[in-house]
């Protein structure tokens, strides 16, 4: 018996580079679980193959603008003209069928819905070492060095955050990676703050 039936809001992020889509893919091909992973929403334009609700939500500049004065978002952020988001009722709608919602998000973000949604679970994932980030880095051949010595820049500041996070997961190896964070899900169901009111009315019966 699960004490707590309530959804749970899991948020995955960390520097670039460090493996957290590939973690996340590894997360969801795994069996039994109520996992849904919450769909971003775009100003950009649709790229070939894209299906609106299902890699993106894809809206006007003006619509995301009038989310944002609603507060209809657990984060935001301007990238390069294209306005990104996690759509707030959207999330919320899932937690209240009992679902786990996993966010893949950057660190920016996941600090901003640690302001809004403080419950939720929030996990960093961090590479075995900064030397092991920048061969993953080289070696995927997209970038200038110029722009990788950035992201190493930014990384390194990102990585003096995690202890604003409640987990830190080491991406040694994806596999494991994924099993590490599917034992936190399972354990915060039943963390004693989630379950307690559940805990007295079963001790009642």
């Amino acid at each position: 018996m699960k004490l707590n039936q309530d959804g749970l809001l899991v948020v995955i992020s960390g520097p670039s580079g460090v493996g957290k889509g590939t973690v996340r893919q590894a997360l969801f091909d795994m069996k039994g679980h109520n996992l849904v992973y919450s769909v971003s929403m775009t100003t950009r334009q649709p790229r070939a193959g894209e299906v609106d609700g299902v890699d993106y939500y894809f809206v006007t500049e003006e619509e995301f603008k009038k989310r944002i004065e609603e507060n209809r978002f657990l984060e935001y952020a301007n990238f390069v003209g294209n306005y990104y988001g996690t759509p707030r009722d959207k999330v919320e709608e899932q937690l209240a069928l009992g679902n786990e919602v996993v966010l893949e998000i950057e660190v920016q973000g996941a600090l901003q819905v640690k302001e809004r949604k403080p419950d939720a679970v929030f996990i960093f994932i961090a590479p075995p070492s900064m030397t092991d980030l920048e061969h993953r880095l080289v070696t995927r051949g997209t970038e200038s060095y110029e722009i990788i010595k950035e992201r190493l820049e930014k990384a390194r500041r990102e990585i003096g955050l995690a202890p604003e996070y409640d987990y830190i997961v080491i991406n040694d190896d994806v596999h494991n990676a994924a099993d590490r964070i599917m034992a936190i899900i399972r354990a915060e169901h039943a963390r004693t703050k989630r379950c307690l009111d559940n805990y007295y009315a079963l001790m009642e019966e």
